[in-house]
């Protein structure tokens, strides 16, 4: 099979295209043959080896594939030769192993899709997942009215734009470039916000009559995110969930000890998918509940590009350089 193998850290061309023998499924796995992969921003990571959890090398890295099952171990259970299903590493011991025409997984590993699923959507799950527990788990299932969604140009944030609407929430998207604009407002946002010609906290002032938003959802960190905090409405909540920009900085503490901050009784949590890595159930709630609304038609992901597998590298450099507007597939 054909596969992208990392045998050492670095930028986008230390991914091999590579030729490897295909993977026999053991007893209780399944083959899974991959139609669409999907790119995610932790593989960056995992690429340039500053993931806190590094697969060993050599690996295959990707989080997620969409395909069908190609063979049955001994003994695995519920899936025939043919069943459409999607493939989430967050369900391995190692987060790796998608980059790849095939990977033999555990059952476990594999949520079923209905026949007639559209694979390159659900290829997209990963950022939906991280996108419903950033909505519904990180808020203690309170969210809100309205939300804040930086970086919403993004793989991860047009999934949070979809399903904020899909939960009523009153969705206000920055993006950081004109043209990201009108691909946010046709993708459904009710407001969208150029964070490069347009002044953030006066726009947000004027879309809430002054009141602000329920919750903020924030990739950047740095000392950005204390500014976001005088947009929250009272007993608002903030989430950090990356560091794009660098750490939280000590410029938080002062924020909230004092004016807007203080005065609204503002919450912040910082967010991470790896504080489910202990609870399947909460991770399978979600799939169940993405899964369903891929099937309903609710979900239906922005997508940039699709890019053939050999091109991984160029999938890489879309994202680093922020060039992607939603998500980025591969297609062995």
């Amino acid at each position: 099979m054909k596969a992208i193998l990392l045998t050492r850290t670095g930028d986008p061309s230390v991914l091999e295209y590579v030729d490897m023998s295909t993977p026999q499924p053991g007893p209780g796995e399944v083959l899974v043959k991959a139609d669409t992969i999907g790119v995610s921003r932790p593989e960056l990571l995992v690429r340039n080896g500053t993931y806190a959890w590094m697969p060993k090398l050599p690996a295959i890295p990707g989080i997620e594939m969409a395909g069908a099952v190609a063979e049955l171990g001994a003994g695995a259970p519920g899936y025939a030769v043919g069943d459409k299903v999607y493939v989430s590493a967050r369900e391995l011991p190692q987060r790796a192993g998608c980059y790849a025409e095939y990977i033999a997984v555990p059952a476990r590993a594999l949520f079923r899709l209905d026949a007639s699923a559209n694979l390159e959507a659900a290829a997209c799950l990963s950022n939906y997942q991280v996108a419903y527990h950033l909505l519904h788990t990180a808020t203690r299932g309170a969210p809100g009215r309205s939300v804040l969604i930086d970086g919403a140009a993004g793989g991860l944030g047009s999934a949070a734009v979809q399903l904020a609407k899909i939960a009523g929430m009153t969705t206000i998207a920055i993006v950081g470039a004109p043209a990201k604009v009108p691909a946010l407002q046709a993708f459904g946002a009710d407001h969208v916000i150029d964070a490069s010609r347009e002044d953030v906290a006066e726009r947000v002032k004027a879309v809430t009559d002054v009141e602000g938003v329920d919750l903020i959802l924030d990739a950047a960190g740095g000392a950005k995110f204390a500014s976001l905090l005088a947009m929250l409405a009272p007993f608002g909540l903030a989430v950090s969930y990356g560091k794009l920009v660098g750490p939280l900085e000590a410029n938080l503490a002062a924020a909230l000890d004092r004016g807007p901050g203080y005065l609204n009784s503002t919450a912040v949590r910082v967010f991470t998918m790896h504080t489910l890595d202990g609870r399947p159930d909460l991770r399978a709630e979600s799939m169940r509940y993405l899964i369903a609304r891929l099937a309903d038609g609710a979900i239906r992901p922005l997508i940039h590009a699709r890019l053939p597998l050999k091109d991984a590298r160029r999938a890489h450099e879309m994202l680093e350089a922020r060039q992607a507007i939603g998500k980025v597939l591969l297609k062995p």
